[in-house]
């Protein structure tokens, strides 16, 4: 394999030498080029004409060897990062970007200096790095990205890319409920009056479907029962978040089995039980498999 040599930036540290640091550390990165933007897909990844990569929203086949997809190409290998496949992007980069939530992180992008005042007075503090016209604030823990949950506000994490501008300062501190919460107005249950799903489908979790499960089926449905509970107690709002979080939790009851545990099927009974309440079916079934996920 052609080993690209590293290209000198203004004077300064290669940006590939840079991404190989932050790769090492188990943080995925990718080039940017001018703009801020992620290189462009080649001819045969154009239009999703691959299929796309395994990890995205429309899971597919696509083994495509160069810095295609954005996010999803973003890597630790550095053999892929040295590549030539990716040579050619590296010799034109302007900055190195990472994949927030495939480090399990989430940046908070405040993009103002009113955005900054209020992430001081409403979040808690944690690691911070400056930006060209405000700061980034980054948390352990991943959830879904949104953009402009508030004014100048953005979420950086799963299905997204942040610039890296530096380690930054200040200690990293738990992704917290609040920030979480600035997604909530997308996932809270609408209108009992809106149609929201045309979802069916019976949940069928028993035994034989946990074959590699060390609960007993009265422990996980106990659970299960619990959960589904306080979901369709929340029948103004939040009923979207709630998934989100009875997901995580009997996920996280699993994590030590040797599986399977059949939380898929666990997980179609969450996304029934959001459903039932008002929460449109694409946003339930994102915040269980988000759930579900977060707990890994």
């Amino acid at each position: 394999m052609t080993q690209p040599t590293p290209i000198q930036r203004d004077g300064h540290r290669p940006r590939l030498l840079d991404a190989l640091d932050l790769a090492a550390a188990g943080v995925p990165v990718l080039p940017l080029r001018a703009g801020k933007l992620p290189f462009g897909n080649c001819s045969s990844c154009t239009g999703s004409a691959c299929g796309d990569r395994p990890n995205m929203k429309a899971a597919g086949p696509c083994q495509c060897p160069r810095p295609c997809h954005g996010w999803a190409a973003a890597a630790t290998d550095p053999a892929v990062l040295r590549s030539s496949a990716w040579a050619e992007a590296w010799r034109q980069a302007h900055a190195v970007a990472y994949h927030p939530g495939g480090a399990g992180l989430t940046v908070v992008d405040l993009d103002t200096a009113d955005a900054v005042t209020w992430a001081r007075k409403s979040l808690p503090a944690t690691r911070t790095v400056p930006t060209t016209r405000g700061e980034h604030w980054i948390y352990l823990g991943s959830m879904r990205s949104a953009n402009n949950v508030r004014p100048s506000v953005d979420i950086k994490s799963l299905m997204q890319y942040a610039r890296w501008l530096g380690p930054g300062t200040g200690t990293m501190t738990h992704l917290p409920d609040t920030v979480r919460a600035l997604i909530e107005r997308e996932e809270t249950s609408p209108a009992r009056s809106e149609v929201v799903s045309s979802l069916n489908r019976p949940a069928t979790w028993d035994a034989a479907v946990a074959t590699g499960c060390q609960h007993t089926e009265r422990y996980v449905r106990t659970g299960l029962d619990r959960g589904v509970a306080l979901i369709r107690a929340r029948t103004e709002t939040g009923a979207g978040s709630q998934a989100f979080g009875v997901a995580q939790f009997l996920a996280k009851q699993h994590a030590a089995c040797p599986g399977p545990c059949g939380l898929d099927a666990l997980g179609q009974h969450i996304i029934n039980a959001a459903v039932s309440v008002g929460v449109p079916e694409q946003y339930a079934r994102r915040a269980v498999t988000n759930g579900l996920g977060s707990a890994a």
